[in-house]
């Protein structure tokens, strides 16, 4: 049985996706974070692929504050190799704070514009 914690932040990632698409001009910058690592993904919903992706263990890094931004910049980087210029962002029902902040603001410097 999952927790009410895990219910609750489902339920927020749902609201979120309803509203947030991501299109070939957009596509969807999405996070996921566990305990032991942290990644994201940029993501083109109208065909289904993934244009970049990076995490944590790729990056070498632990998932903390200095692990989320190293995962920014890597992600950043791969999507500008791809031809991304803008995303928007998925945060999947995390509060935008502390590791979530961290990827986005160094996914930002890394010539992301959200």
């Amino acid at each position: 049985m999952p927790s009410q914690k895990l219910i609750d932040r489902l339920k927020r990632a749902k609201r979120i996706r309803a509203r947030v698409q991501g299109t070939p001009e957009r596509p969807r910058l999405s996070v996921f974070r566990s305990l032991k690592g942290l990644s994201a993904q940029v993501i083109d919903d109208t065909a289904g692929k993934t244009l970049a992706a990076a995490s944590t263990k790729e990056a070498k890094a632990k998932p903390t504050l200095d692990g989320a931004k190293k995962v920014g910049e890597l992600l950043a980087k791969k999507a500008k190799d791809a031809g991304v210029k803008a995303v928007v962002f998925d945060r999947a029902g995390y509060k935008y704070h502390g590791q979530i902040k961290a990827l986005a603001d160094a996914a930002r410097e890394g010539g992301l514009q959200f």
